[in-house]
């Protein structure tokens, strides 16, 4: 049975699409316009929760970007390289970078779109924003000591979901203004990943998509 992946452009399922271009895995791509849970009622019906990504694959659902990250490397990420298996010695540390990238450096980021962007001019709270921007930046210290020997991805083996998650976390930062505050090994990480292929196919998917779909174009994210 096909993968089923709900997805608006530039959301946290971004690294879900990304995940699966990685893998090769067939799937079937359901396009909706930020924020679902009020512009596309009848999602409720899929997805009470009404947020981005879902995933469906035969009995199984799922709501958590990072867990579908694990998820898909463990199931059908063999020969793909993306995955750590328990038996791998950096596999704590896979699992470790997997979770940081949600709950450490994606999470300060939603409270700065929150009260920045999406309340009414009323409910903005301009220090919260603040404080939690200085929040982020303060939590890519241990990306960027990790990154600061030159290396191509987290960890020493090579490439994997771990790199997938945090990126996001660096391409939501970039897309909300905070390009110009990225510390510079973590810049280059993230740029040399923007030039993988399957990275360059997600994004080309998504606003090609977005557009089929009939909504309103997106000024598009200029990344590195």
């Amino acid at each position: 049975m096909t993968i089923q992946l709900w997805h608006c452009q530039n959301s946290r399922s971004f690294r879900v699409l990304w995940a699966l271009e990685e893998i090769g895995a067939d799937y079937d791509l359901h396009m909706l316009c930020f924020p679902p849970r009020v512009n596309n009622k009848a999602y409720l019906e899929d997805n009470p929760l009404g947020t981005v990504p879902f995933l469906r694959d035969g009995e199984t659902e799922m709501t958590e970007s990072c867990a579908m990250l694990e998820y898909l490397g463990a199931r059908y990420g063999a020969g793909s390289g993306c995955a750590r298996s328990p038996e791998d010695a950096d596999f704590g540390a896979y699992l470790n970078w997997l979770h940081h990238g949600e709950a450490t450096l994606t999470f300060p980021q939603t409270v700065v779109l929150r009260y920045a962007r999406f309340e009414p001019d009323a409910r903005k709270l301009p220090q919260a924003v603040e404080d939690y921007r200085e929040w982020f930046l303060a939590r890519l210290r241990k990306t960027e000591a990790t990154l600061s020997d030159g290396r191509a991805f987290l960890l020493p083996s090579g490439f994997s979901m771990a790199d997938i998650s945090v990126a996001y976390a660096v391409q939501l930062a970039i897309t909300i203004g905070m390009r110009e505050q990225m510390p510079e090994h973590v810049m280059r990480w993230f740029t040399g990943l923007t030039e993988r292929p399957a990275f360059i196919r997600t994004r080309e998917i998504e606003a090609k998509g977005h557009i089929a779909a009939g909504y309103p174009e997106r000024q598009p994210v200029v990344l590195p």
